[in-house]
């Protein structure tokens, strides 16, 4: 899988650019406010219809125009394939090779890429809706189809939080047998995605372990342990019904997949309150390279990496850990500061102002 061309459109600081990207490593440089973030959140929206910034999409259009274009020449199994994205109006249109309305799941079996950034740190230091978020992500590069359950989880918990706030708190015969409905529809996609969430998991342990002790320089225990809010009962099924007088009360679902956590664990101890902060970002790291090699093995193609700044956080130690685990593919890298020793790029792009310098 490759990035071979990329168009941009008035999308963030970029009026107009228009680059070729080698199938190697691309150094990215430029000082702050440059647009060297912005590249590689186009490159990401290509693939996922959303910023990893967590940007909505008016803020993607560069101030003064109405419309922002993402365009992409893709690379796979020996075909082309064209994505393009019209952000306009905090709205979407995506075509796959001229066809309109191309959906998520379509563009992530087109272009699959993995994403590291110093914000990373929330997989380890964050609430668990981080950590969810991380696990979800995973299983979509794994299986694009996955992401309708991941849309239809969304849909049950709005709708039943609806009827919740329409009991208004108490349970009526006409509320409960409707919440019976919800519930099923609520163990029915929730079973599905708690049980891709626990492979994942399971999967992820001895590529994070692995990852880890290289970065540390030393053989060190990881755990990844998905845990679901309903642990302590039987099913999910039951616990809905134990938690119905509960969530009439306090109008909404206080039990499913929403509410899960990752326990991540370093030598016996929570990596959250017991680790250091260079621990924490050691493991998010690792947690980032576990997935990489996860999606490469088992869907055998290498996602393009996109590396944000990372070596800012890491010190020379660090820094030259993660460059020998670095995989081989296709890769772009960003820094405002010097590249770290050892990087040999293919290809060096120099930005300023939204503009890449000749």
């Amino acid at each position: 899988m490759r990035l071979r061309r990329l168009w941009l459109t008035d999308f963030r600081n970029h009026e107009h650019d228009e680059l070729e990207l080698p199938p190697g490593l691309t150094a990215v440089t430029g000082a702050n406010g440059a647009g060297k973030t912005a590249l590689l959140e186009a490159i990401g929206f290509l693939s996922t219809l959303s910023s990893f910034r967590g940007a909505t999409g008016d803020v993607l259009v560069r101030s003064g125009a109405s419309s922002a274009v993402v365009r992409g020449e893709v690379e796979r199994d020996g075909r082309e394939l064209l994505i393009e994205c019209e952000i306009s109006g905090g709205r979407t249109v995506a075509q796959l090779n001229r066809q309109r309305g191309a959906r998520r799941r379509d563009l992530l079996d087109a272009l699959r890429v993995s994403v590291f950034t110093p914000d990373d740190l929330v997989l380890v230091k964050g609430g668990p809706g981080e950590r969810r978020r991380f696990l979800d992500d995973a299983m979509v590069q794994l299986r694009p189809r996955d992401d309708a359950l991941r849309l239809e989880l969304e849909r049950v918990l709005r709708q039943r939080n609806t009827l919740l706030k329409q009991a208004a708190g108490r349970l009526s015969d006409e509320i409960g047998l409707t919440l019976d409905v919800w519930d099923q529809k609520l163990v029915d996609v929730g079973v599905q995605i708690e049980a891709r969430r626990a492979e994942i998991s399971g999967a992820l342990v001895p590529l994070v372990t692995e990852a880890y002790s290289r970065l540390a320089g030393a053989p060190v225990t990881v755990e990844v342990t998905h845990r679901p809010s309903w642990s302590g009962s039987a099913s999910l099924a039951e616990a809905l019904g134990g938690a119905r007088a509960e969530d009439v009360k306090r109008r909404l679902s206080t039990v499913g997949p929403h509410r899960d956590d990752v326990d991540l664990v370093l030598s016996d101890l929570p990596a959250r309150t017991q680790a250091s902060q260079g621990e924490q970002r050691s493991l998010a790291v690792a947690l980032r390279l576990g997935v990489h090699r996860l999606v490469t093995d088992r869907v055998g193609v290498s996602p393009v990496l996109l590396l944000d700044d990372v070596f800012s956080e890491l010190d020379a130690g660090h820094s030259r850990a993660l460059i020998e685990l670095l995989p081989e593919g296709q890769a772009l890298l960003s820094t405002a500061g010097e590249l770290p020793e050892g990087i040999e790029p293919q290809c060096r792009l120099s930005l300023a102002g939204g503009k890449i310098l000749p």
